[in-house]
């Protein structure tokens, strides 16, 4: 065989070289030549949905076509599908309106708002399933929510009932990695469903205070999981021989919450409670204003008499005390319950403003499977009082610092002190 000599070994290693590189780009053409194409199509798709269903035809006169002018090469140049959503929701934010958000699948709220719009909408049944394999919506998580306050991530809610309730994760704590990586709400969880996770968290500001915690990642339904977390949260609170009753609901986009909230103060663990501290704070809206009828509606009293000849009285109204909770994430139908508190003066509002963050909003599936929640009408309360932008002020004031608070929630404590000088006769 006759030997090679040095420039034929050179040009048979560059055309080989040549030729894996054609390979690999007709194996994964996306990788070199389509993505930045890809992510065209979809910041076009977006803009046109926002263009063709946003509540106001005249886009809250924001120059919508030089919006896509401008953001549609920062799009192309994105690296990762993180960088390109945030490009997509900076073009969005300039509409300066609520329920206006781009999701992906790297995000819990992702499944969390199309575990609210799915079981009333068949065709968005039918259009997951391409995306998702399956028509059944899950996450892999621990149940926390998480705020990022000057690019550090800190625990800004623990589901009750979840497996971070039952670690010993608090409110406040500092999110430093997972397994050694960066948090992430899905992918530091994905695949790790019934494994021990560690996360390094940190208590206060002096990075002496890490510690790893192990928690265990279930699988979460979102269409089942608020109820869950809702009857978690109830507690009763004694003091001096008088009762509390405590829930927080953190998703109002279904009736079957209120159901619940009903069942528990008229005929459930509640009904002996003197007096009530509803948590609205944080999570999703979607309360309809009827879920105020059982503190502010008049009925008569109704007593049924059986064959023992007991009378048992029927009652469809709480007539006791109650304190409202909420706070800068109580945000949609929440903040109509909270202006109509004030407008029917059903109680006191403890905690902070509320978001301000009142349309109504719908779900749209973009063709790589991402969803572009879109405000589609305004909201008028009593056709003149318009929250978006507003909110709603609390009648007690209660700041609430996250940063390594350490689990201590002052806004509860002074909410549960409140209804305790309700019940005493002798209100704040």
């Amino acid at each position: 065989m006759r030997q090679l000599k040095r420039p034929e070994i050179f040009s048979l290693a560059i055309a080989s070289l040549f030729a894996i590189i054609i390979l690999l780009q007709w194996l994964n053409p996306p990788i070199f030549a389509t993505q930045p194409r890809k992510r065209a199509d979809i910041l076009e798709q977006v803009w046109k949905t926002v263009n063709d269903n946003f509540y106001d035809p005249q886009l809250n006169g924001v120059d919508w076509k030089a919006m896509r002018k401008k953001y549609k090469p920062l799009a192309t140049r994105t690296q990762s599908s993180e960088e390109f959503a945030t490009v997509i929701n900076r073009m969005l934010s300039e509409l300066q309106t609520s329920h206006t958000h781009f999701y992906t699948q790297n995000e819990q709220k992702y499944y969390q708002l199309l575990g609210i719009f799915q079981p009333r909408n068949q065709n968005l049944q039918k259009q997951l399933k391409r995306f998702l394999g399956t028509e059944k919506i899950e996450y892999a998580g621990i149940g926390i929510f998480t705020k990022k306050i000057n690019d550090k991530t800190f625990i800004s809610g623990i589901l009750a009932g979840t497996p971070a309730a039952g670690s010993d994760l608090k409110v406040g704590d500092r999110v430093i990695s997972v397994d050694g990586k960066p948090y992430e709400s899905i992918k530091s969880f994905a695949g790790k469903v019934g494994k021990k996770v560690k996360l390094l968290v940190q208590r206060t500001p002096s990075i002496d205070s890490q510690q790893e915690i192990n928690v265990t990642p279930k699988m979460f339904d979102p269409s089942k999981m608020f109820l869950d977390v809702q009857k978690a949260s109830r507690e009763t609170i004694e003091r001096n021989g008088k009762k509390i009753a405590y829930v927080h609901i953190w998703s109002y986009a279904d009736t079957k919450y209120q159901e619940q909230l009903e069942e528990d103060l008229l005929y459930g663990r509640f009904r002996n409670a003197d007096g009530l501290v509803l948590d609205l704070r944080d999570g999703w809206g979607g309360a309809a204003p009827k879920y105020l009828h059982i503190f502010t509606g008049k009925s008569p009293n109704i007593t049924f008499i059986g064959r023992d000849r007991k009378p048992v009285n029927n009652n469809s109204q709480w007539k006791k005390p109650v304190v409202l909770l909420v706070n800068e994430g109580s945000r949609s139908g929440k903040e109509i319950l909270a202006f109509g508190f004030k407008q029917h003066k059903i109680g006191p509002i403890v905690g902070s403003k509320t978001s301000g963050a009142v349309v109504g909003g719908s779900p749209f599936i973009m063709k790589d499977g991402s969803v572009l929640y879109l405000a589609v009408a305004d909201v008028l309360i009593n056709n003149k009082y318009r929250l978006e932008g507003n909110g709603v002020k609390p009648d007690i004031s209660v700041p609430f610092s996250l940063e390594y608070s350490q689990g201590v929630d002052p806004q509860k404590q002074r909410a549960v002190e409140v209804a305790f000088k309700a019940v005493m006769g002798n209100g704040d």
